[in-house]
């Protein structure tokens, strides 16, 4: 008789009894009661499981409200300049740099230029005439004092110089207005009218520049110790932001540091396409910490009088019902209707529907309301003569 103990023995009742194993039926685990509706009100059992999902924030009362809007840093116009070539020319010097400090009037680059020879030589030319038509009013006077001239020559000749004189100040404004009002070299200086920074330069050593004004400026100047802020608000947000009110701003990059700007233009229109309203303010940036095109966020307390504040996470919508869950006491819920006069990102406030103190259900509210709907169709299915 061969031995049981052999390898292929023990593997075959070690089989066995794993089948018998599996066979075995494990005794089943009491699923936790399901909760009952009464009187309009979501009842819980002591202990149930759900019970520590459902986390419940007291309503509290509110007189303003902490609002948050997106901005952006721009420069402020009212101390910025966009240099543009008044004449056609090659740029044959370039004097002035990114982050260079300028005086109003210092010339920033010089260009040769025969458009602005052509307005010099117009100029010598203009100079020329009017010296010449005085010269002739004044021959003029003496032959009319001598008797050899009638009046009206005299007049004519006083006409002339005067035609002449006014010429020539046409002239000599049109090029003293760019560096010169006598001699004819072409050199076109390209001056800043503003005391600043360089904050943009766009052109080279040579290049060619054109008067259409199309492409970008050859300059841009501007002083960065003011900067200005738009700010896109909300239809509410435009009785509080108001001209001269001050707001508080900040930045991702700066996030400790907080600066104070000034409401200084309000429009008077809707962006239809974002629905928004554009508002401008102004900050002070004496160390200049703060830089064009920066992504900010401003920050004010809008007052809204006596209203109810809760967290966003506890408002549903229902058609076009607003509703919280209210924990009326320990596993007892009810939903209740409220009015929303604010609905913000992280807070909503509500005007009716709810008192101070109250407990309303912040966190896992849709499964509560998962649960009611269940029960009410249990509740509705358990009803005499109902299908």
């Amino acid at each position: 008789m061969k031995n049981l103990h052999t390898p292929i023995a023990v593997l075959s009742i070690a089989a066995l009894a794993l089948l018998a194993a599996c066979q075995e039926k494990s005794e089943p685990v009491a699923a936790a009661p399901m909760p009952i509706i009464q009187n309009q009100q979501l009842r819980y059992p002591a202990g149930h499981p759900q019970l520590a999902l459902l986390v419940s924030t007291p309503a509290t009362q509110a007189q303003s409200i902490h609002i948050e809007l997106p901005a952006k840093l721009v420069w402020n116009e009212e101390r910025t300049q966009r240099i543009f070539p008044a004449f056609t020319g090659r740029v044959t010097r370039i004097s002035a740099d990114i982050g260079q400090s300028v005086t109003a009037g210092q010339v920033l680059a010089e260009l040769a230029s025969p458009e602005f020879g052509a307005a010099q030589a117009d100029t010598s030319r203009a100079q020329a005439d009017a010296q010449l038509a005085k010269l002739a009013l004044q021959r003029q006077r003496e032959l009319f004092d001598a008797g050899v001239v009638a009046r009206k020559d005299l007049e004519q000749a006083e006409a002339e110089a005067a035609r002449a004189q006014s010429e020539l100040a046409r002239a000599q404004a049109r090029t003293s207005l760019y560096g010169s009002s006598t001699g004819v070299n072409q050199q076109l200086g390209v001056r800043s009218d503003v005391s600043g920074v360089v904050v943009e330069r766009n052109l080279n050593p040579g290049q060619e520049v054109r008067t259409d004004n199309s492409g970008a400026p050859l300059f841009v100047v501007s002083d960065p110790r003011v900067l200005w802020v738009n700010i896109d608000a909300q239809e509410a947000d435009a009785a509080s932001l108001r001209l001269g009110a001050k707001v508080k701003l900040q930045v991702p990059s700066l996030a400790e540091q907080t600066f104070e700007a000034t409401i200084t233009a309000v429009t008077d229109q809707i962006d239809p396409n974002t629905r928004t309203i554009k508002i401008r303010a102004k900050v002070a940036n004496p160390e200049r910490l703060l830089k064009n095109e920066m992504l900010a966020q401003v920050h004010y307390q809008r007052q809204v009088g006596s209203n109810i504040e809760v967290p966003a996470s506890a408002v549903f919508l229902r058609g076009n019902q607003h509703f919280v869950f209210v924990q009326s006491q320990a596993g007892v819920f009810e939903p209740r209707d409220v009015k929303v006069s604010y609905a913000g990102a992280q807070r909503v406030l509500l005007s009716a529907g709810l008192k101070e103190g109250e407990q309303v259900v912040s966190q896992n509210g849709l499964l509560l309301a998962r649960e009611l709907r269940l029960a009410q169709e249990a509740a509705h299915a358990a009803e005499p003569g109902k299908p």
